[in-house]
């Protein structure tokens, strides 16, 4: 279990997530948003799209934890969601919906007490995952997405 700190940590860098992102793109031209951030990994624009797809995943996955009692979650395909013409818009259809998606979740982590944050969900090739947990996974994962935009504009001179 995270302690009080650790939780309130990675719920800061969650809330932190959008606009490090944001600042990361921000000035990025098109030539650039579809470069991949390393030989044979997505381009920026996908990791842009990809950032909403999977924490609106995450997001679902604690209010059903928290409303049954550890649901077996549907795990996606996040490569296959990559490729598809939603993947291609511009990014800022995606930073808005991360906008969305992050101020609604950070309220509900909030509010959580003690006990629910013990709460599980079962993903079927991971096992089962406390609350506390796939927050923590979260946290690291919008920085994770970040440094893939920051350290290719590093490497590229942008």
């Amino acid at each position: 279990m995270l302690t009080p700190e650790e939780r309130s940590a990675a719920i800061e860098q969650i809330r932190a997530t959008p606009s490090q992102f944001r600042a990361a793109a921000d000035g990025l031209d098109e030539r650039q948003l579809d470069t991949p951030y390393r030989p044979g990994g997505w381009t920026l624009r996908q990791v842009a799209h990809h950032l909403p797809d999977s924490h609106l995943n995450a997001y679902i996955r604690c209010k059903l934890a928290l409303t049954e009692v550890s649901p077996t979650i549907k795990p996606y395909d996040e490569a296959g969601w990559a490729r598809l013409q939603d993947s291609r818009l511009p990014i800022d259809v995606s930073l808005r919906l991360v906008d969305a998606v992050h101020e609604r979740w950070v309220v509900l982590l909030e509010s959580l007490s003690e006990s629910e944050w013990a709460r599980t969900f079962v993903h079927p090739e991971v096992g089962v995952t406390r609350l506390d947990q796939l927050v923590a996974l979260y946290s690291w994962h919008g920085r994770h997405h970040v440094a893939h935009v920051t350290s290719l504009r590093q490497r590229m001179g942008w």
